[in-house]
């Protein structure tokens, strides 16, 4: 994480297209939880940059990123990239490489000035302090707003959500 700017440290959800390692990954887990097959799932990776992908998926796998945060207008603009309620999700490599599945246990929506230190906790990332989750969120949340055309403040609505780790466990 050192490596990392606290700037562009944190997680954002980027949907990739699904691959026959992906397959093979969802069917595999779905043979040993006896999920249903057909049982709609995201694919996506975190972050911006492969190093950021594989390390926010790797606190995942460890237990230490149980959380990730988007902003409600950004999810708007795009429905497919936002958490689905008791949704799965594969997570990747930024190269599309299945690393993990999880399931969305929460998704609350708050202001950004309302987001809890408990919530910056349990996103993992950086020294795990509201501080820092404010930092970086506000920095990346100001500049996606602007390159999608609306304002970020205080009060804009962040997408809080919570996940469980399902496989591999």
């Amino acid at each position: 994480m050192n490596e990392l700017s606290a700037e562009v440290f944190f997680a954002v959800r980027t949907i990739v297209m699904t691959s026959p390692s992906v397959e093979e990954f969802w069917l595999a887990y779905c043979r040993i939880s006896g999920l249903d097959t057909t049982t709609p799932y995201q694919v996506w990776y975190f972050g911006n940059s492969s190093a950021m992908a594989r390390e926010l998926a790797d606190l995942v796998v460890v237990g230490t990123k149980t959380a990730t945060a988007s902003l409600l207008e950004t999810n708007d603009l795009d429905p497919e990239k936002a958490p689905v309620s008791d949704g799965y999700s594969v997570v990747t490599s930024f190269e599309g490489e299945p690393i993990c599945i999880i399931q969305t246990a929460e998704i609350r929506h708050l202001p950004f000035n309302e987001v809890d230190a408990e919530f910056a906790y349990d996103e993992g990332e950086d020294d795990r302090t509201l501080a820092s989750w404010r930092n970086g969120h506000h920095d990346y949340f100001t500049r996606e707003s602007a390159e999608l055309g609306f304002q970020f403040d205080e009060s804009s609505i962040v997408c809080c959500e919570r996940f469980r780790l399902l496989f591999p466990v």
